[in-house]
């Protein structure tokens, strides 16, 4: 677990650099960098978000669900797109991603309506399918959602308080560049943050298989002993 200021200061430390140099500034950049970075390498269960919203027929723009900023303030990674019929059948359909030169090659009259089979981010709030959708089909887009950001007027966060080591590598591997510093130093950062990385993703997959989101507890296997055995049997409840 890591505040704002200790992390701050551990920047420093690590860095050997005063507050002249690696300004509070310039470390918030560093923090928003790794934090933007962490979520689009790790796909953290507390993170997700389903968002839902209709299609209007014959317009394949739709505006992502949730807010029409002209900046990702509410997210960070579309994970999926789900189309249904407007009917009320569950029939769900995935589209797939594309890129915009793709989704204009493959579809090049808009006014040619359809099923929907691609998508892709038009810009920060918009997504673009195609084939046009010829029904006010319902969307439902899986998010990844942008966390509180650590600063300091927000002391505590997730990632502070639940990979806190990750923070810190990460940081310091954006701070490494900006000072240009040694070549083997931000060798071990990469390294060290790479092994954080997988010890966050494990520490998460293990607590989804334990539901220990659901109960509020780890589900810690007991033996037990069966009539007739003297010896446990393992992984007994």
């Amino acid at each position: 677990m890591t505040t704002y200021t200790e992390l701050k200061q551990q920047i420093r430390d690590y860095t050997e650099t005063d507050s002249s140099v690696l300004t509070d500034t310039i470390i918030n950049d560093f923090i928003e960098h790794t934090e933007n970075r962490i979520l689009k390498e790790l796909d953290l269960p507390v993170f997700r978000s389903y968002q839902f919203s209709n299609f209007t027929a014959g317009n394949g723009f739709i505006t992502l669900p949730g807010g029409a900023a002209t900046v990702p303030t509410q997210y960070s990674v579309i994970r999926s797109v789900m189309i249904y019929p407007p009917s009320g059948a569950e029939e769900r359909t995935y589209l797939q991603q594309k890129d915009v030169t793709f989704m204009d090659e493959f579809h090049p009259d808009r006014t040619v309506t359809g099923t929907p089979k691609y998508y892709c981010k038009w810009d920060y709030n918009t997504i673009y399918v195609v084939p046009t959708p010829s029904l006010a089909f319902k969307i439902e887009v899986g998010l990844i959602k942008l966390p509180d950001r650590l600063s300091s007027t927000n002391s505590n966060t997730w990632l502070g308080d639940n990979a806190p080591t990750l923070m810190l590598y990460g940081c310091l591997i954006e701070a490494f560049k900006f000072l240009k510093g040694p070549a083997e130093m931000l060798q071990l950062y990469m390294q060290s943050y790479e092994t954080a990385l997988q010890e966050v993703a494990a520490q998460q997959m293990g607590r989804g298989r334990r539901d220990e989101w659901a109960n509020g507890v780890l589900r810690v296997p007991r033996p037990s002993i069966l009539p007739g055995y003297s010896k446990p049997i393992e992984g007994g409840q």
